[in-house]
């Protein structure tokens, strides 16, 4: 049995219609005005949905609006016309409407245009269906690997993909969490939508509602147009908060709104907006740890963490080295090279603390002093030496110490001091200390985030 959602402000047209329908065989449900048939639809998810065109409330346009933003496979909708709003009904039809029906009309236009409308709507989603079976059956995740951690993982991303759960993905910094996201966003029946990634920690907080909800003309000073933002943006498609550790406290009960309602309004605008997005979050921090601490909301952790998936370090997956490696003399060198096999061996006995970023720049600059084609232990000995601090600096014992006050004491060292090489230094321990959290880092320097981001870029230390 088909359903049938109503909605009109005219209840004895509302009974008139629901007879008919019901008559041929389909349940009906209805709603007074617009307002109530969004509700219902998000509710109840009907095979087609009859609107008049005038009512309060929310008229039939904005019942469309709606009904298109849920989605590819969206309902049908027929809009119910009065002669004097013809060109209305035709505008409605420009933005997606199935098909019109002038008032007044007979029973049998209106069970031919509602079985029409239905087939239609069946013919909508077994062609996406097919289409994502399809898609699910040829695509192949963009990761490259050869462990059974990895392995594990991809069975584990295959299943994910499936739903429209929130996801958050969790790893060490530079073990290819965006890679992941987009392997889910790619195995997903949102695979021909936008994929929009938003690094939170890459902004500064001021400008992250813009950036996120968007902003009407004259929001704020400098605001000459409106603009959408990135949650707009990944209407239908996937949205990757990435560092989403560093999302600024008072944004976070918004985000969780937004996931909740799939609505939001824009920055200096009172109208609600629908976004139909799958999120996927990911972090190199303990969310919950942050949680306990009220530096992150607990309830929205438990909202973008439906389905969890960690990313192990490149040190616990030593399997994947060989296959990378390969992998990325191919993308540097635009052709296969021949690595030596002790070159492996001494990769497998590093630490990799950069994990699959780092071993990727190692490759590139063994790539550009190797002879031709082949990549011996003299090329990856050059590569490794162009990573190492000079002596003096390496290890650097300064003796300095902060006094009660906060002021530096001490003897300088008889070899000299590099300005440049303590200010890294203080950078780098403070990220450790805060475990990569550049909020609670900046605020611990004294410093504002983005001077602490510049300073971030500035020395290499995104790892």
């Amino acid at each position: 049995m088909s359903r049938v959602l109503v909605i009109d402000d005219d209840r004895s047209l509302r009974d008139v219609v629901s007879f008919i329908l019901e008559e041929a065989g389909h349940e009906v449900l209805t709603a007074e005005n617009g307002a109530v048939g969004i509700l219902l639809h998000d509710a109840e998810r009907p095979d087609v949905v009859l609107t008049d065109f005038k009512m309060p409330v929310k008229d039939g346009l904005d019942v469309l609006r709606h009904v298109m933003a849920s989605g590819e496979s969206a309902v049908p909708v027929i809009v119910l016309s009065a002669y004097g709003t013809v060109e209305q009904a035709v505008e409605a039809m420009k933005l997606g409407a199935f098909n019109y029906i002038l008032k007044p009309f007979n029973r049998d236009e209106l069970r031919l245009t509602v079985e029409q409308a239905l087939r239609s709507g069946a013919l909508a989603r077994e062609n996406a269906g097919l289409r994502t079976l399809l898609r699910r059956s040829t695509a192949r995740p963009s990761l490259v690997y050869a462990s059974d951690a990895m392995k594990q993982l991809i069975d584990r991303i295959a299943v994910a993909a499936a739903t429209d759960a929130s996801v958050l993905i969790t790893g060490e910094s530079g073990v290819g969490k965006e890679l992941v996201a987009r392997a889910l966003h790619d195995l997903s029946p949102r695979w021909d939508c936008p994929f929009v990634a938003v690094n939170c920690g890459a902004i500064p907080a001021d400008l992250m509602e813009s950036e996120l909800f968007g902003h009407a003309r004259g929001a704020f000073t400098g605001a000459d147009r409106a603009v959408d933002g990135r949650i707009r943006k990944a209407d239908r498609g996937t949205l990757l908060l990435d560092e989403i550790g560093e999302l600024p406290l008072s944004l976070q009960p918004k985000l969780l709104r937004v996931l909740e309602t799939k609505t939001f309004e824009a920055v200096g605008d009172a109208r609600t907006v629908a976004s139909d997005f799958r999120l996927i979050s990911a972090t190199n921090c303990d969310l919950l740890a942050d949680a306990e601490q009220g530096l992150f909301r607990e309830d929205l952790y438990y909202r973008i963490g439906i389905v969890p998936l960690h990313v192990p370090p490149l040190r616990d997956r030593l399997d994947d080295i060989s296959v990378l490696w390969d992998h990325f003399c191919e993308l540097h060198a635009g052709a296969p090279m021949n690595t030596a096999p002790e070159v492996i061996e001494r990769l497998k006995t590093m630490p990799w603390r950069g994990n699959v970023r780092e071993l990727k720049n190692v490759n590139q600059r063994a790539v550009m002093v190797a002879t031709e084609e082949n990549l011996d232990l003299r090329a990856l000995d050059e590569a490794l030496a162009m990573d190492r601090r000079p002596p003096r600096a390496r290890g650097m014992n300064t003796g300095l110490n902060l006094d009660e006050g906060g002021v530096l004491s001490g003897p300088l060292p008889e070899g000299g001091l590099s300005l440049v090489e303590l200010e890294k230094q203080v950078v780098s321990l403070a990220l450790k200390r805060f475990r990569g959290n550049k909020t609670k880092a900046a605020a611990y320097l004294g410093v504002p985030r983005h001077v602490l981001i510049y300073r971030i870029q500035k020395y290499g230390l995104e790892s």
